[in-house]
């Protein structure tokens, strides 16, 4: 087959506009997975891409071939034209479209991240890696978080979109959904330490934007306010640090 040269290929232009348009992702209900890695790892459990586009000359030959073999529709693309539909600086010669996941509420809920107003695309996947990692049940997204399926948020979340149900819900639903639960709110004057807490019940925890604090919505819901104790002088932790620290005591807990 011969390579895709041209900038005008309406998959190519379906794939840099998935690739720079939540709006699009969200009509399409498609996403684009870029780089050996993502996408080896998306494969391996079972979600294969609708279509992937290639570089001959960089592409990993390995699962080019393991593509072929499932019968995956592969389209090999000019070294222009793979720079022109990658997000990254270096492109590794392979992007591919993938079906959104569909997860659904776990149920019943015991172990609930509710991410609040979390909006850099970076943090917000460091935090998905970060849950899946610590066994967390659920991730639950305020609708003023970052799109969990742009390509920065996907790199950072490194297969955590496969591994961990991620859920964009209004705070009525998350409300009524952790009703059974104790919700704790992360918060710089929290009155219970972190490692205090009894993770051994159901939880759910809150994890909100570092730089406005706590949104009156997570304020509502919170039934106890929970604090990581930092040295004087330190304002406050990156919210994927703090993720980690709690997730991974409450882990610990768990055995």
């Amino acid at each position: 087959m011969d390579s895709i040269t041209s900038r005008q290929n309406e998959k190519v232009k379906l794939v840099v506009a998935l690739q720079t348009r939540a709006r699009t992702r969200r009509q399409e209900r498609k996403m684009v997975l870029e780089g050996t890695r993502l996408v080896r790892d998306t494969v391996e459990r079972n979600h294969l891409p609708l279509f992937l586009l290639y570089e001959p000359q960089s592409a990993d030959r390995d699962l080019i071939a393991q593509l072929e073999n499932r019968q995956v529709m592969l389209l090999p693309v000019s070294a222009a034209v793979m720079a022109h539909i990658s997000d990254t600086a270096q492109p590794q010669g392979i992007v591919g479209v993938f079906p959104l996941p569909t997860p659904s509420l776990p149920d019943p809920p015991t172990r609930v991240l509710i991410l609040d107003n979390v909006r850099d695309p970076g943090n917000l996947g460091t935090i998905l890696r970060t849950a899946a990692a610590a066994n967390v049940q659920v991730v639950l997204l305020s609708s003023g978080c970052a799109d969990p399926y742009s390509p920065k948020t996907l790199r950072s979340g490194m297969g955590a979109h496969f591994r961990i149900p991620i859920v964009e819900v209004a705070w009525e639903q998350i409300a009524d959904y952790c009703r059974s639960l104790r919700v704790y709110l992360a918060t710089g004057d929290g009155e219970t330490r972190y490692d205090q807490v009894d993770w051994l019940s159901g939880w759910a925890v809150v994890i909100g934007n570092e730089a406005h604090g706590a949104s009156s919505d997570a304020e509502q819901i919170a039934t106890a306010r929970i604090v990581i104790p930092m040295a004087a002088e330190t304002e406050s932790l990156n919210a994927a640090v703090a993720a980690g620290i709690i997730l991974f005591e409450a882990l610990r807990q768990r055995g």
